[in-house]
């Protein structure tokens, strides 16, 4: 039965207790981990936030031992039972434990109070768990008391908090903005909210505080952040989740190179002072058609060699019609080099053709260059020897080497060995784990042309500044506009990015031209900011990070998943709440709402 606190008072967490406490008497709360009972002796291995304090629980008379009706519940102890037990912290009776940070020393209990009995757990609650992830997300206010886990939601505590001390002390404001706004679908998709009082209207909840945080430069806060949840009705991936925390920041008078200055320091505070690792500054710049040239990525992993090699003006006028019908169509024909790989298996490199084809390609050709120089391919029938040599050479090709091509137009070329790259540095341990490389992406493109709304749609949002250089050819071609656009690259993920904002009202109104919207429909969707740009706008540029992306590198997590408290699965479910879920129907009704459901597919029915 659990018994109350009764007025008595914790004074140490468990890894709080130390050599410094020898001798003295403490008080310490938590859960029990493992209990041994040894025969008149039991070993209690209490866990809370901090880690794991060994209490022992002896009978007899004294400081150090419990009398008969405390080591009557000491021996009912079972893992996750919550309890309090205060004893004498003494030197450890056996050797010590390095793998804790208590490892020394020991409480040998004086009295234990049992004030929450557990059933057993679904599955140990122990770092590196193997239980399948849907179980532990179904139990997750049991998987959060995993020492894992609990290190990285305090890690992801220790750097918001390091964060806020920064900007703050940089003179930014954090200043909260709406949850609940309009709706302004130019983007991801928005969760919308429905509103009572006003039937048949909706909210949408912030896919992030752009607008918002723009008012404020609007309204002269000059220097603005917010660590600042967000929204997109998305599908999910390892680093995406349907709600996720933005630390989103905003400044007044400033270019380019002032947002990159701040948020370099930035980092390199963090990173040193969370984890320890030196960010050597200033960060390396790499433009966006070069990330993209270099390495078929907007978020190019540096980590590691293997670039990508335009081979375009080697085989024009080839006899192989792949490369020259690429090249026909106003594409290209580029190649990586896996040193080393000539002799990869035919079926596996079957297997890299299939993961080329779920990335658009048709196919991919090869050449493996023999130990004995001659060369086996599976287009060398095409070529003359010199075409060949060529190719290989231009690739730096050397006995033993796998060439691998792709020819499509640029953006299929890219997309496939962008992430063929990925996968052959992983398989081929070319990668190095224990590196940080941050780099930041400039000069996006401005706009690109959207096949399925046959208009151009802006590639981060319409408030994005064009390069001032670039201003005439939005008349003459917006698709070569480069705009003030950058991201931040941690080991080939975006970490944050941002831009410089439009403040000039003809060059806003231009790009809303570009985009598709009459003045009406511009008026519709932002005359909020429109308006608010007519009474002195200064200029302005900001920038968000994802802060679960950012934790979860720091932790050298899988997902961000393990480095929120309660997040979602791929279906954007949460196992635990069992959300979304159905409502009454008299909520519907006082919605205005009906919910209609799609009619079941006929393979549906079956499967029923």
């Amino acid at each position: 039965m659990a018994e109350s606190m009764n007025g008595l008072k914790r004074t140490h967490r468990c890894t709080e207790v130390s050599e410094a406490n020898l001798g003295q008497t403490v008080t310490v709360m938590g859960w029990v981990a493992k209990s041994r009972n040894k025969g008149g002796i039991i070993f209690t291995d209490l866990r809370d936030r901090s880690g794991i304090l060994q209490i022992i629980f002896e009978q007899g008379e004294g400081d150090e031992f419990v009398d008969a009706a405390n080591f009557e519940k000491a021996c009912a102890l079972r893992s996750e039972f919550v309890i309090a037990v205060v004893g004498k912290v003494v030197k450890r009776g056996g050797a010590a434990n390095e793998n804790l940070k208590t490892g020394t020393i020991e409480v040998r209990a004086n009295s234990v109070r049992i004030l929450s009995e557990a059933l057993t757990p679904p599955f140990p609650v122990e770092a590196d768990c193997k239980t399948k992830e849907e179980i532990r997300l179904k139990y997750r206010y049991l998987d959060l008391r995993r020492p894992d886990l609990q290190k990285n939601i305090i890690m992801r505590s220790e750097v918001v908090q390091r964060i806020r001390n920064f900007l703050s002390e940089e003179g930014f404001l954090e200043i909260e903005t709406p949850i609940l706004m309009k709706s302004t679908p130019e983007g991801a998709r928005d969760y919308l909210v429905p509103s009572r009082v006003h039937p048949g209207n909706f909210y949408a909840l912030p896919q992030s505080p752009q607008l918002f945080k723009q008012l404020l430069m609007c309204s002269g806060y000059d220097r603005y952040f917010q660590v600042a949840k967000c929204f997109r009705d998305e599908d999910l991936r390892a680093d995406r989740q349907p709600e996720f925390t933005q630390v989103d920041m905003e400044l007044s008078f400033v270019d380019v190179e002032d947002v990159l200055d701040v948020n370099e320091r930035l980092i390199a505070k963090v990173f040193k002072d969370s984890i320890g690792i030196d960010v050597p500054l200033p960060l390396e710049r790499m433009k966006w058609i070069d990330a993209m040239n270099r390495f078929g990525s907007d978020k190019p992993d540096t980590r590691f060699g293997m670039e990508l090699i335009d081979v375009s003006d080697v085989v024009k006028g080839c006899g192989f019609g792949v490369f020259t019908g690429a090249l026909d169509n106003g594409g290209s024909v580029r190649g990586l080099n896996a040193k080393g790989q000539a002799e990869m298996p035919r079926k596996k490199i079957d297997a890299l053709v299939d993961f080329a084809k779920d990335y658009g390609a048709k196919g991919l050709a090869y050449l493996a260059v023999n130990t004995d120089g001659s060369y086996k391919s599976s287009f060398a029938k095409f070529m003359t020897e010199e075409q060949l040599k060529a190719l290989v050479d231009a690739m730096g090709g050397e006995p033993g080497d796998l060439l691998l091509f792709a020819a499509d137009k640029n953006t299929v070329v890219w997309a496939v060995l962008g992430a063929l790259r990925l996968k052959l540095g992983e398989e081929m341990g070319l990668i190095d784990h224990d590196k940080y490389n941050f780099l930041w992406v400039t000069e996006f493109p401005l706009l690109e042309w959207s096949e399925e709304e046959n208009r151009f749609v802006a590639v981060h949002h319409p408030f994005t500044m064009p390069m001032d250089e670039d201003i005439p050819l939005l008349d003459t071609d917006p698709g070569a506009v480069r705009a003030k656009a950058y991201d931040i690259v941690l080991n080939g993920t975006e970490l944050g990015g941002g831009s410089v904002r439009i403040h000039q009202g003809d060059i806003q109104e231009k790009m809303f031209e570009m985009l598709g919207f009459t003045k009406e429909q511009a008026q519709e969707r932002f005359g909020f900011l429109l308006d608010a740009f007519k009474y002195g706008v200064p200029p302005h540029a900001g920038l968000a990070y994802g802060l679960d992306r950012m934790i979860m590198l720091m932790v050298k997590a899988d997902s961000i998943r393990d480095v929120m408290a309660f997040p979602k699965v791929k279906d954007a479910s949460d196992l635990m709440s069992e959300a979304p879920n159905v409502v009454d129907e008299k909520q519907l009704e006082e919605l205005c709402i009906k919910v209609v459901l799609p009619e079941k597919t006929e393979a549906e029915k079956t499967e029923e």
